[in-house]
């Protein structure tokens, strides 16, 4: 091999290691420069309309990366309003990560649960946000009994760009869906079959909105945990982690969060290493009560301290081992012990009479 061969070889590695170096310091400053503009300020953030409360909420307590987080996620339908207006949450789920046991904890909660609001009496949970995500998170917090660190907010459109930004996801629909409404020039109509099948950003849209059955908001609560442990995979997936900068551009304008950079980091790594554990509404039907106030229809929680007991009682069973089944439960390891003990005696006399 010639000296002109050897150096046209070592360039071409010099070459492709550039190459390789440039990618990467793109696909780090895109993710980096697009996760940054989660936080919105001013006239950019939804809630730039909303009034201070006369007593300031104080702020949630920061992560420190090895204690359980607890993030709220807060949709809402925005369509119709003006800029500044904020809806109520059409779906408000808590995300509670385990650093050191990889744990992933969803609650989905009840969105007509009459609750306190910090500050504003008591009301559905779901007016919560109009206070601002301070007061949201402070009132999921004084109901579960966890403190809520973080928040994120978006909209149907949000959710329809996420869809499809992962290039949708395959999913089993339980049962026929089907759902027509004037009122919003069937813009929001509803018609899927049961079945196996592929669901884009406005089937998907659909499947965890969808709540005209008899258990209503019980059974599609339950839906969207489901859905989103099938979007979480989507995003695991070594094509969605590639395509990470588009799908964060394409998401970007219907965001808003406290999550810092360093902070989305850290739960990033956290999330891909860990498992879901659980996922359970809130409240549970134990402890759920319907009831009317002020002539409207709501759901009390019969014990606010059982239902912040149950939360914990999630966290610890997740991390007992599990039981081998195959093992002797106590009585009959003792009745063998005993079984044995007898026998060798039994044995033990023959051969002394011998």
């Amino acid at each position: 091999m010639t000296k002109r061969t050897k150096r046209a070889i070592l360039w071409s590695v010099v070459g492709v290691f550039v190459a390789i170096a440039a990618l990467a310091a793109y696909y780090v400053t895109s993710v980096y420069n697009q996760v940054d503009d989660f936080q919105k300020t001013g006239e950019e953030s939804p809630f730039y309309k909303v009034t201070p409360t006369e007593t300031k909420i104080p702020e949630p307590p920061k992560w420190e990366g090895t204690e359980q987080v607890n993030i709220l996620l807060m949709g809402v339908d925005a369509r119709g309003l003006e800029k500044g207006e904020v809806p109520r949450s059409d779906t408000m789920l808590v995300a509670s990560l385990d650093p050191v046991a990889k744990q992933i904890h969803l609650f989905s909660i009840m969105r007509d649960t009459y609750t306190k609001i910090p500050e504003h009496g008591s009301d559905r949970i779901n007016a919560a946000i109009t206070y601002g995500p301070n007061t949201a998170m402070a009132a999921v917090s004084e109901l579960l009994g966890i403190p809520i660190q973080y928040y994120v907010y978006t909209d149907f459109q949000g959710f329809i760009e996420l869809v499809d930004a992962v290039g949708g996801v395959d999913f089993y629909v339980e049962k026929d869906m089907h759902y027509t409404s004037k009122a919003d020039n069937h813009e929001y109509d509803i018609n899927l079959k049961e079945g196996q099948q592929h669901l884009d950003g406005n089937a998907a849209l659909q499947y965890v909105r969808f709540r005209y059955d008899a258990m209503s908001d019980f059974t599609r609560t339950e839906r969207q945990r489901n859905f989103l442990k099938a979007v979480a995979e989507k995003l695991k997936s070594t094509t969605s982690i590639m395509k990470l900068p588009s799908i964060l551009e394409k998401i970007n304008p219907y965001i808003d969060t406290n999550l810092t950079v360093n902070d989305m980091w850290k739960l990033a790594t956290v999330g891909y290493d860990s498992s879901m554990a659980s996922s359970e509404q809130i409240p549970p039907m134990e402890l759920l009560e319907e009831k009317r106030v002020g002539g409207a229809q709501v759901l009390g929680v019969r014990d606010e301290d059982k239902l912040k007991e149950y939360v914990q009682e999630v966290f610890e069973k997740a991390l007992q081992p599990a039981v081998d089944e195959t093992a002797p439960d106590d009585e009959t390891a003792s009745d063998s012990e005993s079984d044995a003990t007898d026998t060798n005696r039994s044995n033990s006399s023959s051969s002394s009479a011998n």
